[in-house]
């Protein structure tokens, strides 16, 4: 399995639009964020977790020739407002696969109705095919996926788990239940947001907190903020197994 952070800044991206901070100055690659998302390629499959306004830059940065699917873990407008730029692999491969709660499916399917429509629709438009996720397994081709749930304050949110790797992103509450299938994983990722507390995500210390107890031999942190800090001096006061994300950054598992 391979996994490309395609992007894992927060909802404005770094650097933000016309800020003086610091860390949208920096000149660091690793300092510059696209909106979060992640790529997961194993056997011949390739599907994106999440597709904000930054997917069509993502997908030329990979060179993405196919698209199997796409996982969405939330509505908000920096995980799904890049869905009209499925375009050309519909144009390709015919309907898109998406997968999503029923209330984001309902979600889409308001804002990008014209992707959903199934008469006189527009010649040039998108088509997907939706799939519902409830709190249960599911499998995407030949691999199993475990849902993880979680909410960001009162908005309910999905992770994925896919074998020895799990993505969660967007969480600030996660119950027992759910951590309980966190076990046992190679690497895990989740957001930290910044260092100082946030109502709706993980901040830094709570982010290493939930590391702590789910204890994965390696964990990343993405969805990350300007607020954080530059990369390199955010990396030194991690732990040893626990790595800031970055754009472009591959794993192999």
């Amino acid at each position: 399995m391979k996994i490309t952070f395609l992007g894992t800044g927060t909802s404005q991206g770094i650097p933000v639009i016309g800020s003086d901070h610091p860390v949208c100055l920096s000149k660091n690659p690793k300092d510059k964020r696209l909106r979060v998302s992640v790529c997961i390629r194993w056997n011949d499959y390739t599907y994106v977790i999440d597709c904000g306004p930054d997917f069509r830059q993502q997908m030329l940065q990979i060179n993405a020739t196919q698209l199997d699917g796409i996982l969405f873990t939330h509505e908000h407008a920096d995980h799904t407002a890049g869905l009209d730029d499925i375009r050309p692999f519909f144009f390709k491969q015919g309907d898109i696969p998406i997968y999503g709660h029923q209330r984001v499916i309902n979600a889409l399917r308001r804002r990008f109705d014209y992707i959903f429509e199934t008469e006189n629709k527009y010649p040039g438009a998108p088509g997907v095919k939706a799939h519902t996720i409830i709190n249960a397994p599911f499998r995407l081709n030949d691999l199993p996926v475990v849902p993880i749930n979680g909410f960001h304050d009162k908005l309910q949110v999905f992770g994925f788990r896919f074998d020895k790797f799990a993505y969660l992103t967007d969480m600030k509450t996660v119950e027992d239940a759910e951590i309980e299938k966190l076990q046992n994983l190679d690497v895990l990722v989740v957001n930290a947001l910044r260092k100082k507390e946030h109502i709706s995500h993980f901040n830094l210390d709570e982010a290493l907190a939930f590391i702590n107890r789910v204890k994965p031999k390696r964990a990343y942190l993405t969805h990350i903020s300007h607020l954080m800090g530059f990369h390199d001096d955010v990396q030194q006061i991690l732990p040893k197994n626990v790595f800031l994300a970055f754009d472009g950054l591959t794993i192999n598992l």
